[in-house]
């Protein structure tokens, strides 16, 4: 659950790329120099889950994955805010919601 502000900044992260700018195949891109070592390269571009660090839910200290979320999935759904900002976004006050 995110809000219009947020939402914005969401759509900042992916952008389309052309196809010659984007290739890591191309010397003119910078993508791939001569005579690299590709199995000493691509070891620190991979995403490595155990270095790097998750902030905590500001409700139930769980981790959360979205980067620049303060807010897990579940506790905003259920309080009906934005899991970026906090923003109240909806009223569920009426919905009949599980405690579990």
């Amino acid at each position: 659950m995110v809000c219009e502000k947020c939402e914005k900044k969401l759509d900042k992260i992916v952008t389309p790329d052309t196809w010659k700018s984007g290739a890591r195949n191309t010397v003119e891109s910078g993508g791939r120099k001569i005579n690299e070592n590709k199995a000493l390269v691509t070891a620190k571009q991979r995403f490595n889950p155990i270095g790097k660090t998750f902030p905590p839910c500001r409700i139930c200290r769980q981790k959360v994955h979205q980067a620049g979320s303060h807010y897990c999935q579940s506790c905003a759904y259920k309080k009906g805010i934005c899991s970026m900002c906090g923003k109240k976004m909806i009223d569920v006050k009426n919905y009949r919601q599980s405690a579990a």
